[in-house]
């Protein structure tokens, strides 16, 4: 009987996960192109990422997201994005992709800001092992429809900038078409278009003399399906920044590590969770990999013709 909650609990709790598709990444302080489409382009590289996350390894069936994106400038005051994604929790799939745009300015010579939005298309559906499950109920219109894969449509809006160069702030909108459409079937269109959001802040202390930086962050996120949650992150690199480590504190009970290194234009970040939570007791914790390839965007010469 244990088993059988265990499996309901946990087929809820991934179809929840498939609706709030912004909090399944840990590394957005690394790489913020993951939670903001401001950010596409922003520090005038090309930037390549790969990333792969298995949360709660070690239980059956387990969440695993797999994803590819690229980011980078376009003239001096555009940016774009393409991002590739692949989920799977239990028998629920999920395939998305999502083009960022971004326009980037200077409010004043130490001001950096860019405002863009993201548009993205997402097929979810579950195995047709599904149909032969003990628990499938025939006439039920949610599996039907997953069974057949639905399609749906999203969008979100996000500014990012910084402050002389060290401190770094974003705020993202999410779920905007989504959630609109939730409110209007429930409420009658009574409440904010505005309504979910993530707000990210970090500043960068730079050691003099000691080849050592010191950055602390702090994400606030309120979501689509998804329980309000602040997570405190420490990440301290050595080395110009040739080796990084860092702490991660979520107020839902989680703890993280993360380790990383840079080797030229790349860098690797690794990361490791656990949960203070009752359901640690069922898994090994939850891993996070990301690839960074960056590259900068070369200068035009001009040919004056003397």
């Amino acid at each position: 009987m244990k088993k059988v909650l265990l499996l309901l609990i946990f087929f809820a709790t991934g179809y929840s996960l498939f609706a709030q598709d912004e909090a399944i990444f840990t590394h957005y302080h690394v790489a913020p192109i993951l939670v903001n489409p401001a950010s596409a382009g922003f520090y005038d590289n090309h930037q390549f990422l790969a990333n792969a996350r298995a949360q709660w390894t070690g239980f059956a069936d387990s969440p695993k997201t797999y994803s590819a994106a690229y980011n980078g400038p376009v003239g001096n005051t555009f940016g774009l994005g393409l991002t590739i994604l692949s989920e799977s929790a239990a028998q629920l799939n999920r395939f998305r992709g999502q083009l960022n745009y971004a326009f980037r300015f200077s409010i004043k010579e130490d001001v950096k800001l860019a405002a863009g939005f993201s548009t993205e298309f997402q097929r979810m559906s579950v195995d047709n092992e599904v149909a032969g499950s003990n628990f499938f109920q025939a006439g039920d219109d949610l599996l039907d429809d997953l069974l057949d894969g639905r399609g749906v449509f999203d969008a979100s809006l996000g500014i990012f900038g910084t402050y002389r160069e060290n401190t770094f702030f974003g705020l993202t909108f999410t779920n905007l078409v989504r959630s609109r459409l939730d409110d209007i079937a429930q409420n009658g269109g009574n409440q904010s278009f505005f309504q979910y959001y993530i707000f990210l802040v970090g500043h960068k202390f730079e050691i003099d003399g000691a080849n050592f930086s010191l950055e602390p962050s702090m994400q606030i996120r309120d979501i689509r399906l998804a329980p309000f949650q602040v997570d405190f992150n420490l990440k301290a690199g050595f080395l110009d920044e040739t080796l990084i480590a860092g702490l991660s504190y979520h107020t839902l009970g989680d703890l993280g590590i993360l380790l990383g290194a840079k080797l030229s234009t790349f860098n690797l970040y690794y990361s490791y969770d656990v949960s203070f939570r009752r359901f640690q007791q069922f898994n090994m914790g939850s891993h996070e990999i990301t690839l960074l390839f960056n590259l900068k965007k070369k200068a035009k010469n001009i040919d004056r013709g003397y």
